[in-house]
């Protein structure tokens, strides 16, 4: 059975100026890479990123850089018995981004490395402390692919191209290559791999597009955790909602909604009380500079936490695009 939104012979000779303004609206998905995989790395499996499962011609690469600073009681580990926190982080993000021809699927490879400086205060065993510290998070790399409803397309068959409805899926991992010392109780890496599968649908109804995504984090072990301690954690499951309306001139705003639950931890053999049930919103705007320049501004917020949500966040993020070789039609 065809994929119905695969256009047909002459499909952009029909839809003209429309298909050009598809493509200009793309230069801005890959935009999205920062808000999933920077900053803390604690922090990522209660990203709010938008636009996840968009259709962008093969061959198309996106530079990105940005900022993202965090304050409040961002918990970098709820399992640490710190209390109280009121942590300051700023992340300097850089990314690569890649869209390729996945046996006839539009699909996304990313990777992102951010590196962060965090300073603050909590309460140990309720006596203040403090703790300032910069290094490398956690690297993440993922791969998305849309598995209905966004074809793989050159630049030129792009141009008919009209999203209505795509269904798609990634996975993304962090490697344990951020700072880490075993013997500090607050750190920027996470000394251990996580595995972050997720399903996502995508709905556009004319100005509108409407997406909801479901994701489950899960943990390997830390063997090095507290002065060599052992520490599980059960998987993080998560879901999510983005409202976007699109402008014209490619510019399109979000209004975004998380839940996740789950991350219980095992330390030393004993299970800890620390089951997260919290909710997050945000709202993000992205518009282009020119052809090859894109900018995002959005923010974020804890409205209801259990453990480690409560803090805001402001990011800002730049995307260079440039278009390569593609298959031929």
């Amino acid at each position: 059975m065809a994929d119905p939104s695969r256009p047909s012979p002459g499909s952009a000779r029909r839809l003209g100026g429309g298909g050009l303004r598809g493509l200009a609206a793309g230069s801005v998905v890959a935009l999205g890479v920062l808000a999933a995989s920077s900053g803390p790395s604690p922090a990522r499996a209660q990203s709010l990123e938008p636009r996840s499962y968009s259709n962008v011609p093969v061959g198309t690469s996106f530079v990105i850089g940005g900022v993202i600073v965090t304050q409040g009681g961002l918990a970098i580990d709820p399992a640490v018995p710190l209390t109280e926190p009121d942590l300051e982080t700023t992340s300097g993000v850089v990314g690569y981004a890649r869209f390729i021809d996945f046996w006839g699927k539009s699909a996304k490879f990313d990777v992102v490395a951010p590196y962060t400086f965090l300073s603050g205060t909590a309460l140990f065993n309720g006596d203040p402390v403090e703790r300032e510290i910069s290094g490398l998070a956690d690297p993440a790399f993922r791969l998305s692919v849309n598995l209905y409803g966004a074809p793989a397309l050159s630049a030129e068959e792009f141009k008919g191209y009209r999203q209505e409805l795509i269904f798609g899926a990634s996975l993304q991992v962090t490697a344990p290559l951020g700072q880490y010392d075993e013997t500090r109780l607050v750190n920027i890496g996470m000394n251990r791999w996580t595995f972050r599968p997720e399903l996502g649908v995508s709905r556009a109804v004319d100005a509108w597009t409407f997406e909801v995504k479901a994701a489950a984090t899960l943990f390997t072990d830390n063997d090095d955790f507290n002065r060599g301690q052992t520490r599980e954690q059960e998987p993080i499951y998560s879901a999510s909602g983005h409202v976007i309306y699109n402008f014209p001139r490619a510019r399109w705003a979000s209004l975004d909604v998380n839940y996740f639950t789950g991350g219980r931890t095992t330390i030393a053999g004993t299970r800890k009380q620390d089951l997260q049930r919290n909710w997050r919103v945000g709202a993000t705007y992205a518009f282009p500079v020119n052809v090859q320049n894109s900018i995002k501004l959005y923010a974020s917020s804890g409205v209801s936490d259990r453990t480690g949500n409560s803090y805001d966040l402001l990011g800002i993020a730049w995307q260079y695009r440039w278009h390569g070789r593609t298959r031929s039609g």
